[in-house]
């Protein structure tokens, strides 16, 4: 009586045991489906309201100390306050950019502004930007390795559309350092990323077309 009492509390025991796992393991599903979804959500309306603001710019055609008003507001503000806009036709990336001193401004969360990054209208300026290649839902430049010399690169910032040509292509030893072999005498437009699953960063140089 007793042995059956035991052997029957513990196939209860096993059934909860398993229903924990699976609600676990179903929580846990839902999360990796759900998450993506409501961040890709979140990033179509930042863009959204990104868009309204530069239209109010155009509109309203302000001056550079307005505009640099503006553009610091932005330190403050959080992951998807964008200050510009990089979009990529040949690959459909359109992604926004965050004030080069906000806490997201990394590759762990986006597109990056290096530190040593110019902004789109400083005359013979480098925008630098760097982002994961691979698989994970963070690598935005995972698809660069599809661009071709002649291919083209928009940046909405402040108002303005800048249109760049890429003009060069080229691979470098993955050391943490980038030499950048660009026209000095050219605004340029640069990305850098992974080439995935090897020990090489591909590096891509476009100009501004005037």
């Amino acid at each position: 009586m007793l042995a059956r009492k035991i052997k029957r509390n513990k196939k209860c025991l096993y059934i909860v045991i398993g229903s924990l796992v699976f609600i676990f393991g179903f929580s846990l599903i839902s999360i990796d489906f759900v998450n993506p979804i409501l961040k890709e959500k979140e990033e179509e309306i930042a863009l959204k309201e990104f868009f309204t603001q530069e239209e109010k710019l155009v509109d309203d055609k302000i001056d550079k100390t307005t505009s640099k008003d503006v553009k610091d507001k932005s330190k403050s503000k959080g992951k998807y306050d964008y200050i510009a806009v990089l979009k990529i036709p040949k690959i459909n990336l359109e992604k926004g950019l965050v004030y080069k001193t906000s806490k997201y401004n990394n590759i762990k969360y986006g597109i990056e502004i290096l530190k040593e990054s110019d902004s789109p209208d400083v005359i013979n300026g480098n925008v630098l930007l760097a982002a994961h290649s691979g698989t994970a839902n963070i690598s935005y430049f995972r698809n660069l390795y599809k661009i071709n010399v002649g291919d083209k690169a928009i940046i909405y910032y402040n108002g303005k559309t800048y249109n760049y040509k890429f003009v060069k292509i080229y691979d470098i030893e993955k050391t943490g350092n980038v030499h950048v072999k660009r026209n000095n005498t050219a605004s340029t437009l640069t990305l850098i990323t992974c080439r995935h699953n090897t020990n090489k960063q591909i590096v891509l140089i476009a100009d501004l077309q005037i």
